[in-house]
């Protein structure tokens, strides 16, 4: 096998399999899942969301830490 003929399953939208699951700015635990420990947005290929729900999850990022909720980088929350 040569490289980069490696294949992985797709990976499936957490937010598209459940509907129920929401994606709101106010619930801190759920949303730094989608940072990294640098403060940096998580991006699709390595979170697995569709694009219609990574921009729900950026803009609920963005909007939580303008509102302190959490902080720019995750070395002043833990």
């Amino acid at each position: 096998m040569a490289r980069g003929d490696r294949r992985s399953s797709r990976k499936v939208c957490k937010f598209c399999a459940d509907p129920t699951l929401t994606i709101d700015y106010k619930n801190d635990k759920k949303l730094l899942r989608f940072v990294t420990e640098r403060g940096k947005i998580v991006p699709r290929r390595i979170s697995g969301t569709c694009a219609r729900h990574q921009r729900r999850v950026t803009r609920a990022v963005k909007r939580a830490r303008h509102l302190g909720i959490i902080p720019f980088t995750i070395d002043q929350y833990r």
